[in-house]
Order: structure tokens, then sequence, then C-alpha cells
């Protein structure tokens, strides 16, 4: 298999050397390293990292292959300080990098918040230009999780501004509890949505509609977001990470090479013109032509059968 892109960074689960054609590793507590232990999980084992205030949880048994961001510092309502920007670098590189992930889900362990932004308190303590550096490292960073290969669904219950907003648009897929709110009050402070909002949100909304959002700054509800397509679902109160892991595990059982591809053409695509867009799509469709998943797939069909896939 040629052509699938690098992935780089160091991950903390410890496993054989493999690439994307491997087989998914299976993490033993022996094998894991010393800030990771076992929790128990309805659908198996959860590898939960014990510090920081980024968490990643790679779920197992059935499960394997969805791996769990999540942000946990609620004394700031996960507002985005120096400290939760590295854990959340460390956490999407770690996750670039473990083959094993299908899918992941980002959410909050805070009660009622998605994300509240920009740590402004800290932020006043910065010059000019250490804020430029913060926002230019926040830009690139929710770059980097779009850019993950494997979907990614951020599951928003509560509020999620400005950047909190900012990264759940980096996500592929969003799901809101009805209660959730969203907005990207920037304006407000005399600046502008500086981690992609200023091009995420037309992109998903429309230009009109982004622009009412950001040059007013209103915050809309979770009914209003799925209305204009800002959310793909919207469920009752608390219910929105349950909603998540459904999609999340509807994605897993199909063929984890495909969806590489899907979300390669996709994204590829929708930057250039048509013929080159049917180009990209040629080529990923290629890609899949010698695999084994391909194979695997065809055979469970004739079989009537549920199909083993290995990311071979």
């Amino acid at each position: 298999m040629r052509g699938f892109p690098a992935l780089i960074g160091r991950s903390i689960f410890r496993s054989s050397s493999h690439d994307l054609r491997s087989t998914h590793p299976t993490a033993t507590v022996a094998a894991a390293p010393p800030l990771l232990r076992r929790i128990g999980s309805r659908r198996g084992l959860i590898i939960q990292t014990l510090s920081g205030p980024v968490r990643i949880e790679r779920l197992s048994d059935s499960d394997s292959g969805i791996i769990e961001l999540k942000l946990d510092r609620p004394e700031a309502k996960n507002a985005i300080g120096k400290e939760m920007l590295r854990g959340l670098q460390n956490a999407i590189e770690t996750i670039g990098n473990d083959s094993s992930a299908n899918v992941v889900v980002v959410s909050s362990s805070v009660p009622k918040v998605f994300c509240a932004g920009a740590d402004l308190k800290e932020r006043k303590l910065m010059s000019a230009s250490e804020v430029q550096q913060f926002v230019n490292s926040l830009r690139s960073t929710f770059s980097s999780l779009e850019a993950l290969s494997v979907p990614t669904v951020a599951v928003i219950e509560g509020a999620a501004l400005g950047g909190g907003l900012e990264m759940a648009l980096s996500c592929d897929l969003r799901v809101c509890g009805e209660e959730s709110t969203f907005s990207l009050p920037e304006t407000g402070l005399a600046i502008i949505p500086g981690a992609g909002g200023t091009q995420r949100l037309p992109r998903i909304v429309g230009r009109s509609a982004a622009k009412e959002l950001i040059f007013t700054g209103r915050r809309i509800s979770g009914k209003e977001a799925v209305s204009m397509g800002l959310v793909n679902y919207c469920v009752p109160a608390g219910e929105a990470h349950h909603k998540a892991l459904q999609i999340a595990r509807d994605i897993n059982q199909k063929g984890p090479l495909a969806i590489r591809m899907a979300k390669q053409a996709i994204n590829k695509g929708l930057e250039v013109d048509m013929p080159s867009a049917l180009d990209a799509e040629e080529e990923c469709y290629d890609q899949l032509l010698e695999t084994q998943d391909r194979l695997e797939g065809l055979a469970a069909f004739a079989e009537k059968r549920k199909p083993s896939y290995l990311g071979k």
C-alpha cells in the first residue's frame, strides 16, 4: 500500500512496530507506561492517562479502534491556556502516530461545558508578541486535529465558545445536546476568531450565516445549530456522548483504510476544481484495490456474514 500519508509523532501506547496495514494492537498493563492504567468499561477496558488537562482513553474489546480525547480543566471551564494547548498538541500527535486508531471522539469531562475558549486571564498577562505566538500555535494545533487521517467526532454539552467552537469546527462531525450554546464572541473583544473560525465556519454553514454569527458574536442554541448545519445531530441534553459513540461504532465497523481514503478524498476534493477532485478520488480508490480488506468485504458479502477487517 503506497501513497498513505506518513503518521508522525510518538505514541504513549507501546506496541509492536507497524504501519497502516498492521492489525490493531492490544495494549496490556505490563506494556503500559507508568502514567497509564486500566479502568472498567461496559464494552471492555480503557487505557487512560492519569494527569494533565487533556486525557486520552483508548477503548478495547468490541470498541477497539475508538479513541476518546477528553478535555479536563474544570477549574477554568476547559479554557485553553498554555498547559492545555500543550496537552492538545501531545494528544493529537499521539493519536496521529497510533495506527490502531479508527475514529476519535473529542469530548469534555467537565459538566455543562465543552470549552469556554481561550484563557483570557492568562492572555491578559501576555505581551502582543506572546499572544500572536499563542494564537498561531492554537491555529496550527486545530489544523493538526483537522488533518488526522481518521474521522473525528466532537461531543458538545454546554458551552462551546470562541476557541472551543473553533476546536469543534476542526472535527469532521459534531453532536450536541439541546442545552448547548455556541458563539464566536471575539469581535466583542475587538479581535477576530484567529484559530480557524473565520475560515471553517463559512465552509460549514455558508458565507452569510457565518458572517452574521462572527459580526454579532451572537450565541445560538443546539437546535439552531443543527438547523443551520453547524452540528450533525442535536439530541436531548446529556445524550450527546451516547449518540457520538453510536456514530463512532458505526464507523469503527467499516474498512479502516477505506475510511481514511474517504476522508482524504473528500478533503482534497473540496479544495480544488471538479476535474482535479475526481482525480483525487481516483487516486484514493486505486490505493484500496489491492488491499486484503477489499477482498474480505466481497467475501463477507457473498457469504452473508459480518466482515472482519484488519486494516491491510
